[in-house]
């Protein structure tokens, strides 16, 4: 394939997968108001788009299914065919076709697979009974008008008015062999000729001439043919005769229509006007052989030039009304070309390269600050110092240009709401909030799925049904929550049902059968809730295609877990459940607070440290006996990060705590050395190291050695019980 051709296909998949993704968006939002036109419109577009750059790109599979789709949209927005649910549905269905068709493109498949050729069919036919007309398959290319048709209910106002065709031939067409009759003949295939009046301009006797022509034609003529079809007619003619071809009214409007909505980028206002159909090529050539000739004809400083728009309207080539449209079009053209030199596309492979390239770009400047500290030269240090900020900067805006909104992520769910309250009996509200927030576009692709299993189990099992919901004192219509927000250094992100909740005794049950738990053991709901995430552990008594086979729920924590994230669950029986997922903005770099215990250096994420303290004697001498100290009034828990991590050096003196917040909780670390900050580059453990708890990574530092990133999260995991028993 061409490489040309194979980037236009790469940008042409792209750039269809978000236009479906608004076609699902604009088709779910009509359910809740099926007469807003600007959502209409947008599915028109998005619809039209796919068709013509599949078009262009011949993939035919894509353009004809796509065609017959637009056919139906085209008669919602003009008001014939109104937005009811059956629509919608299909309308849904049509939009994950078309979804197949352009995967399939994507794959180069020399043709269609017969489930995919039996559905194309299925759902052309169930268009067609909307549509109230009959398919005539020309290789599934387009839908025409049932015989006779293209008239009211009545049967007596025509639905399309006619072309007007204003000819005047030249004195010589006879002697070159032309017969006029003979394109009035040739138009009559073309359509129907609805009047045709004969102008004749013979001089006097004495001075005409019997070789000569001296006939003109005024017809109307009625066609589904465009304009250029029309023209090319008299293309034997065309330069010595008068030729001027107005179109009907309602083509008028469609050309209108056509040009507003164009996705093609021309500046020029007759190109414009060529691409959208209402003007030809040789109609435009002409206008601007006048225009040139007004221009060179004119004197110095007598009148301005011509506008081409005001040439084409005088001379009847086009309606002032289609030139206006094609005006405001080159407005928004030439707004749209300033956008587009202003962004770019980037290809995710060459930005996760500039990220790594900037993560051992922070290391070598940390490598050259330091040195620059040993040899003591002012000089030397302050550009090192000037460095370190600029590649600080640099990591900042870097990181800055992988981050995207989440919401993009949370509005895929509309669907599945949807399609899950459809299948189960029952009616759901999907409420999104937080969507602006950001996160590192590599988190956002792992946490997708996740994200999906926690909906799903939402809306299956926590929602009951409205039967069940009214007689609990409930609204009939059951809400699921889908919020995010920043949080120390970390994005929150929150499912939330309004639902059953989970029942603790059942899952306590469950515990014990599949030896989970002790029977008569004591848990902390924290605990119970726990439990839901073991693996194959579920208290579904039935099981559905969405969910229920105890396989799901270990998978999102062991993903979550993977992100370097953590996963809570709180519920209250007969009122709800809220699952919460905490995970880091970035997967890359981060700001640090160095630590050193017994040599060896640590790295907290620099977000989760709240302040330093020193560790009185008074607390040292009580460690053995407690481990927690009083903090301003407060009592705060902390581990020992020498023990922790088995650390055999020699203890220090003078020892201080590093007090960290993580989800609300502020626990201790105690060290030996506080370094200050530092600018991490994150480095995964590997395998072998996967499983060590208390570390998310590792970093390397300036002078080549190796510090550790520790996991909070996991550190006041394993002090939780301590917490409890301390307060």
């Amino acid at each position: 394939m061409d490489i040309d051709l194979r980037e236009a296909k790469e940008t042409f998949i792209q750039e269809s997968c978000e236009l479906l993704q608004e076609m699902e968006n604009a088709l779910l939002s009509l359910e809740a108001a099926p007469h807003d036109q600007g959502l209409i419109n947008s599915l028109f577009r998005s619809a039209h788009t796919i068709k013509g750059s599949s078009g262009v790109l011949g993939i035919g599979h894509v353009e004809r299914f796509t065609h017959v789709v637009e056919n139906l949209l085209s008669k919602v927005r003009e008001g014939e065919i109104k937005i009811i649910r059956d629509i919608i549905e299909v309308l849904l269905e049509c939009r994950d076709h078309i979804s197949s068709l352009v995967e399939l493109a994507a794959d180069d498949a020399p043709g269609l697979p017969d489930s995919v050729c039996k559905k194309d069919a299925e759902l052309i036919e169930r268009l067609n009974v909307h549509l109230g007309q009959i398919l005539h398959e020309s290789g599934l290319d387009k839908v025409v008008e049932e015989a006779g048709g293209g008239r009211d209910e009545e049967g007596t106002k025509a639905l399309t008015d006619a072309w007007h065709i204003s000819l005047r031939f030249n004195q010589n067409v006879l002697r070159e062999g032309m017969d006029p009759i003979s394109f009035i003949n040739y138009l009559s295939k073309m359509g129907e000729i609805i009047s045709l009046t004969t102008l004749c301009n013979v001089p006097a006797s004495e001075e005409m001439d019997a070789e000569s022509c001296y006939t003109g034609f005024e017809i109307d003529f009625k066609s589904e043919f465009d304009k250029k079809s029309i023209e090319d007619v008299f293309e034997f003619v065309r330069e010595d005769s008068s030729i001027a071809i107005l179109p009907p009214n309602s083509r008028i409007d469609s050309y209108i229509e056509l040009i507003q909505n164009s996705q093609e980028g021309g500046t020029l206002l007759g190109e414009i006007l060529v691409k959208g159909g209402a003007l030809t090529q040789t109609e435009l050539d002409n206008a601007l052989e006048l225009q040139k000739a007004n221009a060179n004809g004119g004197k110095p400083g007598s009148e301005r030039m011509a506008f081409i728009g005001e040439i084409l309207v005088n001379e009847g080539m086009v309606s002032p009304e289609v030139v206006d449209a094609a005006l405001e079009r080159q407005k928004k053209a030439v707004g749209q070309k300033a956008r587009e030199a202003s962004t770019i596309r980037i290809d995710s492979n060459k930005l996760d390269n500039l990220i790594n390239l900037v993560g051992e770009l922070v290391i070598s400047s940390a490598n050259i600050g330091q040195h620059a500290q040993h040899l003591k030269n002012g000089g030397l240090a302050e550009a090192a110092s000037v460095m370190l900020r600029l590649v600080e900067e640099v990591r900042e805006t870097t990181m800055k240009i992988r981050m995207v909104p989440i919401g993009e992520t949370f509005g895929r769910f509309n669907r599945v709401v949807r399609d899950i309250g459809k299948d189960c009996g029952k009616e759901i509200e999907l409420i999104v909030s937080g969507g602006d927030t950001e996160l590192d576009k590599n988190v956002v692709e792992k946490i997708n799925d996740p994200l999906m299993h926690l909906v799903r189990n939402a809306a299956d099992h926590g929602l009951e049904r409205p039967d069940a919901r009214v007689a609990s004192g409930k609204t009939a219509k059951g809400t699921v929550r889908l919020n995010a927000y920043h949080d120390a250094g970390s994005i929150v992100i929150e499912v939330e049902d309004d639902g059953k909740g989970l029942n603790r005794e059942k899952i306590c049950e469950k515990a014990v059968v599949q030896g989970l738990a002790a029977p008569g053991q004591t848990l902390t709901d924290n605990e119970i809730f726990r439990l839901i995430f073991e693996p194959g552990f579920s208290t579904a008594e039935q099981v559905t295609k969405l969910s229920g086979r105890g396989v799901g729920m270990d998978v999102v924590k062991r993903n979550i877990e993977s992100l370097r994230g953590t996963v809570d669950v709180e519920s209250t029986e007969g009122r709800g459940t809220k699952v919460r997922i905490r995970l880091p903005l970035t997967l890359a770099i981060i700001d640090g607070f160095m630590v050193g215990v017994s040599g060896s250096n640590y790295v907290i994420p620099l977000d989760m440290v709240v302040e330093c303290v020193e560790l009185s004697a008074a607390d040292r001498q009580a460690a053995n006996k407690r481990n927690y100290i009083n903090l301003r009034g407060e009592i705060l828990p902390y581990i020992r990060l020498r023990d922790y991590f088995n650390e055999q050096g020699a203890a220090s003196r003078f020892e201080s705590i590093v007090i960290v917040q993580y989800a609300g909780q502020k626990v201790g670390l105690v060290v030996d050395e506080l370094f200050g900050e530092v600018q991490t580059v994150i480095k995964s453990l590997g395998k072998a190291y996967k499983e060590v708890k208390g570390v998310s990574g590792a970093t390397i530092m300036g002078n080549g050695r190796v510090a550790l990133i520790i996991d909070v999260p996991r550190l006041i995991q394993s002090i939780g019980r301590i917490t409890a028993v301390a307060v």
